[in-house]
């Protein structure tokens, strides 16, 4: 079904409503999948925010089509249900995932 470090594009609801967005699987089990949010909008961000979001450097290669980033500050539990029968759009790479490790422990 779905692997640590796979990306996946799921509908992720806010107080404000919904947006496709890609994900970062972090665990899951039979109930739940915890992700952190991926997301292009950093450039804007204030440091405190930029300061939670590692880069993706291979993101090309991780299935996205822009440069992105993870947001590590956000941790998000969504129903199994969210990714049944989808296929993930990438995986990071072993150098993106060293790099996540690295920020998350720093």
């Amino acid at each position: 079904m779905a692997d640590p470090f796979d990306i996946f594009i799921v509908s992720v609801s806010w107080n404000t409503g919904s947006k496709n967005r890609p994900v970062l699987v972090l665990s899951l089990d039979k109930e739940k999948i915890l992700v952190f949010p991926i997301t292009t909008q950093y450039e804007k961000k204030s440091d405190v925010i930029k300061a939670r979001h590692c880069r993706i450097n291979n993101w090309n290669n991780a299935g996205l089509v822009k440069p992105s980033y993870i947001d590590t500050g956000t941790l998000i539990r969504l129903p199994v249900i969210a990714i049944k029968n989808k296929k993930p759009v990438g995986k990071l790479t072993v150098a993106d995932k060293k790099n996540l490790l690295a920020f998350l422990t720093k």
